[in-house]
C-alpha cells in the first residue's frame, strides 16, 4: 500500500505546531462586554444569565474598571430605567440612567477602552417596541426616526464614543449622522446593527431588561429565513454613514457574518446574543459540555467567519483566558 504523500496532520502533531499553524486568533481587543445599568443602589443578579447582573452606578464603575485592566476594546451599555412611557421619554433625559450611566463610566475610565451605547426605545418604552407606536399600534418609522436623533444628541453629550443603533429602523443611520454632524459630534462613531434578526435566542434579555415586550418585532427585525436581506441592510446602513455594521445573533447566522464581511470595506462586528450564552451555560452546569472550550471555540467561530470584534457577555473572563496561554 502506498503511504499517503500528502500528511494535513503534520501540523496537528504538537500545541506548538498547532499554535503555529492557526488562522485565527482572538484579542482582549476584540471583544465588547455587554453591560446593563439599572437605577438603584443595588446590582440584582440575571436568572437566566447566570453570572451577568443588572448592575448599579456603584457596581458598574468597579465592572469597567474590570474590563479595561482585562484589555477588553470596549463596553455596550443598556439602561434599565424604573419608569417608562409611550415614547420612552427616559432615553432622552439626562437624568436618564443611560445617559447617567454613560457620564459616570466616561469619567471612570477615560480612553482605556470605548464606551459605547445603545441606540434603541425599547429599554424605555411601556411597551416594549423599538420605536413610537402610530395609532393603529405598529411601530411608525419615521416618527421613531426623530426620537432616535434626540437619542444620538443625549448619548454623544453624555460621552459616548460610539452609538449602537440596534432599532432597525429603515433610514436610522442617515437620521443620526446627520444629527451628529450638525450638531458638532462628527467624531461620534456609529455602529449600525444592519442584519438583526427577530430571534428566538433573545429570550434572557427581556430579563435583563426588565422588558415590557407585547407581541414580537418581526415587522421591523429580519426574518430568520432571509440570508440576502441581510447582506443588503448591511450596505444600505454602509451607503448611509455607518462607521461599523454588525449581525446579530451570531452564532446562527455564520453564514450571513461570512457574506457581510466578504462585501464590507468597513469593520464588521457581531453580537453573541443572550440565548447563546445562556444555552452554553446550562449545558456547561449539567456537565454536558466543557465550559471554558465551547466558550472560546464559539468565539472563535464568531472570529472565523469574519467577524472583527465580538459583543460576548464572556468578554472579561476570555480575555483573562487569552492572557493565560500567552504567558
Amino acid at each position: 500500500m502506498t503511504n499517503p504523500v500528502i500528511r494535513p496532520r503534520r501540523l496537528r502533531t504538537s500545541g506548538a505546531l498547532r499554535r503555529l499553524a492557526s488562522e485565527i486568533r482572538v484579542h482582549p481587543a476584540e471583544l465588547v462586554l455587554p453591560m446593563f445599568v439599572r437605577e438603584g443602589d443595588d446590582a440584582r443578579p440575571i436568572t437566566s444569565m447566570p453570572g451577568v447582573v443588572q448592575h448599579s452606578i456603584d457596581s458598574a464603575r468597579r465592572a469597567v474598571v474590570e474590563a479595561a485592566e482585562a484589555g477588553i476594546g470596549g463596553i455596550m451599555l443598556f439602561g434599565v430605567p424604573e419608569v417608562r412611557d409611550a415614547i420612552g421619554t427616559g432615553a432622552t433625559d439626562p437624568a436618564g440612567i443611560l445617559n447617567v450611566a454613560t457620564r459616570a463610566l466616561v469619567d471612570e475610565i477615560g480612553d482605556a477602552l470605548v464606551v459605547q451605547t445603545d441606540l434603541c426605545l425599547d429599554e424605555f418604552t411601556d411597551h416594549g417596541h423599538c420605536g413610537v407606536l402610530a395609532a393603529d399600534g405598529h411601530v411608525d418609522n419615521d416618527a421613531t426616526l426623530e426620537r432616535y436623533r434626540d437619542m444620538a444628541l443625549a448619548q454623544a453629550t453624555a460621552g459616548s464614543a460610539l452609538l449602537g443603533l440596534s432599532g432597525m429602523m429603515d433610514g436610522q443611520v442617515a437620521a443620526v449622522r446627520e444629527t451628529l454632524d450638525v450638531n458638532g459630534f462628527e467624531d461620534t462613531a456609529v455602529l449600525a446593527y444592519s442584519a438583526k434578526y427577530a430571534s428566538a435566542f433573545y429570550g434572557p434579555f427581556r430579563e435583563a431588561v426588565a422588558s415590557t415586550l407585547v407581541g414580537d418585532r418581526r415587522t421591523y427585525q429580519l426574518d430568520p429565513a432571509n440570508r440576502r436581506e441581510g447582506v443588503r441592510e448591511a450596505q444600505l446602513d454602509i451607503d448611509e454613514g455607518a462607521d461599523i455594521v454588525m449581525v446579530k445573533p451570531a452564532g446562527g447566522y455564520l453564514d450571513v457574518l461570512a457574506e457581510v464581511a466578504a462585501m464590507s470595506d468597513i469593520p464588521v462586528w457581531a453580537y453573541q446574543v443572550s440565548g447563546e450564552y445562556a444555552m452554553i451555560e446550562a449545558a456547561a452546569a449539567q456537565g454536558w459540555i466543557d465550559r471554558r472550550r465551547a466558550v472560546e471555540e464559539s468565539v472563535l467561530s464568531i472570529r472565523r467567519a469574519g467577524a472583527d470584534a465580538v459583543l460576548t457577555y464572556w468578554a472579561v473572563e476570555l480575555a483573562a483566558w487569552l492572557k493565560e496561554e500567552r504567558a
